[in-house]
């Protein structure tokens, strides 16, 4: 019956690679829309698109700079919802008070798809400020 057998440099370097997998990395502050910030005519969708991987820990800042009319950030439920800016089954995360000057944060802390819009006035529908993140695994 042959053995496989490790020499000790080989044995090393397994270690090593392994240990390199499992480091972690920070986790990463974001703000939402970059120098754009949360604002009205932005398109967040293809924002995040271009600014993925988001992965899990890292926080959204959402925030906006004396804008008329003010905005909020909702947590939608489902696709449908987003892609109909249909409101009735969101959560709420942050009125249009906590969102204006250093913003509202959200951290990503869960494997899902989150799916983020404003609710006031036409901001969604017509304002583009929805988008999707899909936070990954850090390794």
């Amino acid at each position: 019956m042959a053995s496989i057998g490790f020499s000790a440099q080989q044995i090393i370097l397994l270690v090593a690679l392994g240990a390199s997998l499992l480091t972690v990395t920070r986790a990463a502050t974001v703000i939402v829309g970059g120098s754009e910030n949360w604002r009205y005519g932005y398109n967040y969708t293809e924002w995040a698109a271009n600014t993925a991987p988001f992965y899990f820990q890292d926080t959204l800042v959402f925030k906006y700079e004396n804008s008329t009319p003010p905005h909020s950030v909702y947590l939608l439920p489902n696709l449908w919802s987003y892609s109909t800016c249909e409101f009735s089954k969101a959560k709420l995360l942050a009125n249009p008070t906590q969102v204006k000057g250093d913003g509202f944060e959200f951290m990503l802390n869960q494997w899902r798809v989150f799916y983020f819009a404003s609710g006031e006035a036409n901001d969604c529908k017509e304002g583009l400020m929805k988008m999707v993140i899909v936070p990954w695994p850090r390794f």
